[in-house]
This record gives C-alpha cells, sequence and structure tokens, in this order.
C-alpha cells in the first residue's frame, strides 16, 4: 500500500522541482527522497518523474496522481487535527445519557458547554430505567450516563453529587406544618406514586417496606416531575429528588430528617476519554443546584446525611 510518505514525496518534488529541493522541504535526505519515490513508481507500475538537466517534470501519470496525492495528505493532517480538537474539547461529538428524573441536573451544564464549546455536538437521551441506561452503554450508544448510584462493576462510575430525597405536599397538609419529618409520618398517609415503568417506584416501594411504612397510593404517573405538582394540588403527599422540584413550586416542599440523600454518578464504559472527562468535571463543579424559593423551605432541616438505597 502506498505510504503516506511516498505521496508527500511526490507533491514536495512537483511544487519544488527538484528532489533536493524536495528533501529541504520534507526535512529528509535526497536518498530518502529517492527511494520513496522509486517505491511508489514501482506500486504504480509507470514512471511519475521526468529527469532533466534542470531538475525533474511530473509524468502524465505522475500529473494524474498529484491531486489524489494533495487530497491524501490533507485528509491525513485533517484527522489529525479533529483527533486534537476532541482531546482538547474544542471539537467532535458527546452523546449524553441520563435518567428522567435528572435531566435539570444536566441542563444547565449542557448550555454552558453550547456557548464555549460550539463545535461539541450533544445529543441527549432520558430513561427511566436503570437497565436501559446500562444497555445504552454496553451498546455504545453513548458516552456518559448521570444516574444514581450504584452501577454494575463492569463501568466506571464518577461521583458527581449528592442529591437530597425530598417531601412535597400541598401547603396545608398536616404533614408540611410539622416542623421535622420523619419517613414514619408517611405512614397511612395519601401517596402520589410513581409508575412501574418509572425506576423510582421499585425504589420508593423498597424504601418504604423497609421502614415499616405502608402509605396510600392514590395514583401513580411515569414523569418524575409530574409526582410533586400533583401533591401540591392536594392530592397527597410526593417523595422525590429535590431536582424535580422548580422553581416556584406552589406547595411545601420539606427534608426528612435524619437527611436522605442519594449519589449521582457519571458512568462510562472504561476510563472517561478526554472529552468526557472535561464534560464529567463540569457537572461536578456545577452540582445540584436548588432554586433559591426550595432552598428557604429547606433550610430548617437536619443537615444530617442518610443515603438513600439505588433509584432511577
Amino acid at each position: 500500500m502506498t505510504s503516506l510518505r511516498a505521496l508527500e514525496c511526490l507533491v514536495a518534488v512537483a511544487d519544488s522541482g527538484s528532489v533536493t529541493q524536495a528533501a529541504r522541504l520534507l526535512h529528509s535526505s535526497q536518498p530518502a527522497v529517492s527511494h520513496q519515490l522509486a517505491a511508489l513508481e514501482r506500486e504504480t507500475g509507470t514512471a511519475l518523474l521526468r529527469r532533466e538537466p534542470r531538475g525533474v517534470k511530473l509524468t502524465p501519470a505522475g500529473r494524474a496522481a498529484l491531486a489524489d496525492a494533495r487530497r491524501a495528505i490533507e485528509a491525513a493532517a485533517s484527522a489529525v487535527r479533529a483527533a486534537r480538537a476532541v482531546g482538547e474539547a474544542t471539537q467532535g461529538s458527546l452523546r449524553l445519557a441520563c435518567a428522567q428524573s435528572l435531566v435539570s441536573v444536566l441542563a444547565p451544564v449542557v448550555r454552558v458547554w453550547h456557548h464555549r464549546h460550539p463545535e461539541v455536538t450533544i445529543t441527549l437521551r432520558e430513561s427511566t430505567s436503570a437497565e436501559e441506561l446500562h444497555g445504552f452503554i454496553d451498546a455504545d450508544e453513548v458516552d456518559v450516563v448521570l444516574m444514581p448510584a450504584p452501577v454494575p462493576d463492569r463501568f466506571t462510575a464518577t461521583p458527581v453529587a449528592d442529591e437530597e430525597i425530598v417531601l412535597a405536599a400541598p401547603t396545608d397538609h398536616v404533614i408540611a406544618r410539622q416542623p421535622v419529618v420523619r419517613l414514619g409520618d408517611l405512614d397511612g398517609a395519601r401517596l402520589v406514586h410513581f409508575a412501574p415503568e418509572n425506576g423510582l417506584s421499585t425504589w420508593l416501594d423498597r424504601s418504604l417496606t423497609k421502614a415499616g411504612v405502608r402509605p396510600e397510593p392514590v395514583m401513580r404517573t411515569a414523569v418524575t416531575v409530574a409526582a410533586p405538582h400533583l401533591a401540591a394540588s392536594g392530592l397527597g403527599v410526593a417523595v422525590c429528588p429535590v431536582s424535580a422540584i422548580s422553581a416556584g413550586f406552589p406547595g411545601a416542599v420539606r427534608s426528612f430528617s435524619p437527611r436522605w440523600v442519594r449519589q449521582l454518578v457519571a458512568v462510562t464504559p472504561a476510563t472517561p476519554d478526554p472529552l468526557a472527562a472535561r464534560f464529567i468535571a463540569d457537572m461536578r463543579s456545577h452540582g445540584v443546584r436548588v432554586p433559591r424559593d426550595v432552598r428557604t423551605q429547606l433550610a430548617g432541616g437536619d443537615p444530617a446525611p442518610a443515603k438513600a438505597p439505588h433509584s432511577s
């Protein structure tokens, strides 16, 4: 197969009209350039250069090969530039996925990247199933997944943030009027639950069962951010990640005592490449931003953390 170096020699000779000058342009020796040109002529089976007293000129075959040789050299240089740009996070593509409840955590970081790295193409997929998110990675369909821990050992997980699990309720609900909310207070309470296809459903059932708490589900929703709003409308209470609570939330938001958090991790198939690593670092710097009015409501909570079981 023709080497890129042989094509560079052909172009240099065509541009300079001399093997000696071509060697200088390529920071090589005249014998080395002559060797590359001879190898190229053997491969093509025809003469590419015509030696003359004042230098060399391309034969018709040499002229025919010249345009493609230039394109091949530029394509190789372009490949190097593209790879370098991806490594420097100035170009390339980044395929993201996240648990449905975490879109609001990713969105501000994606917005910053669109501004600072406009040449990087970003796509996002979301899912309510941890197994589906794992499948995205196994099938090489995504580069980074943001989801709650834990994740299978076959993946690389980088801690990004701790997210609080909170209670959402109507402002006049008896639980919302209590200075301290404990998990046991949900026993017998009307609960806006999650649909089975949302991974939070199994997680919440497991957590409540472990605590010996039996609320009364009044309805279920597959959309994580819908649960707190349905609760605030007067249907009951909801237990959800704080990322599901938006600014201007019309209901009450309360911390549990002890404070309840889940760890969020950035998951990659192996050690993150430079582009993914930089995005993950930005997620860690950004963390989980809680709207000011929601923070105000949560300010009186017990700061002592208690890790939540696996959720999605």
